[in-house]
């Protein structure tokens, strides 16, 4: 993870009752492909890659830096996390925030898994960093991510254009307690 502070990666793989989330390995460059090229997965991202280009230029270990995790479910990779500081390039309020953002496989979709994997990531990044706010955007317009960003406690900061599209930002903040 760029600049966040002196964290160990990668870490430690983080369970859930049904997940893994760990560093990226060799195994998972064909998912990382399909996951790239689908054009379910990239309804709101500006459209899927082309399989050939992804092919030739992804990595022995794809994603392999701080802050990519791998979503494991029964020994396969399902899906990616990822946590990264925000540049606030595009959203000056995100600028200099932890920017969480995830792709899951169709196949993997409604079962929970993303609500799971996301929870575990934020519960692991406010041990590592106390306190620290993370944000997440999406389009208004991709339901599934909106309920998602609700369920993990995402609060709306704005709403802005951007990419033809209404795109949300919405922040959430670790629970600490009370002195």
């Amino acid at each position: 993870m760029e600049d966040l502070g002196t964290i160990v990666w990668p870490p430690e793989p983080i369970r859930t009752e049904r997940l893994v989330l760990r560093a990226p390995e060799a195994r998972d460059r064909a998912a990382f492909v399909e996951l790239l090229a689908s054009s379910e997965v990239h309804t709101y991202l500006g459209g899927p890659r082309l399989r050939d280009e992804l092919e030739r230029e992804i990595p022995a270990v794809p994603e392999e830096w701080p802050g990519s995790f791998v979503v494991e479910l029964e020994g396969s990779m399902i899906g990616q996390l990822l946590l990264r500081r925000s540049p606030g390039d595009r959203r000056p309020t995100a600028a200099g925030k932890v920017d969480l953002g995830y792709l899951f496989l169709p196949a993997a979709w409604g079962f929970g898994y993303a609500a799971e994997a996301c929870a575990a990531a934020l519960d692991w990044l406010a041990g590592v960093l106390p306190g620290e706010p993370v944000v997440l955007a999406t389009q208004s317009a991709n339901v599934r991510s909106m309920r998602l960003a609700a369920k993990l406690g995402f609060v709306e900061v704005e709403r802005f254009e951007a990419w033809g599209a209404e795109q949300w930002l919405g922040m959430w903040s670790p629970v600490t307690p009370s002195s």
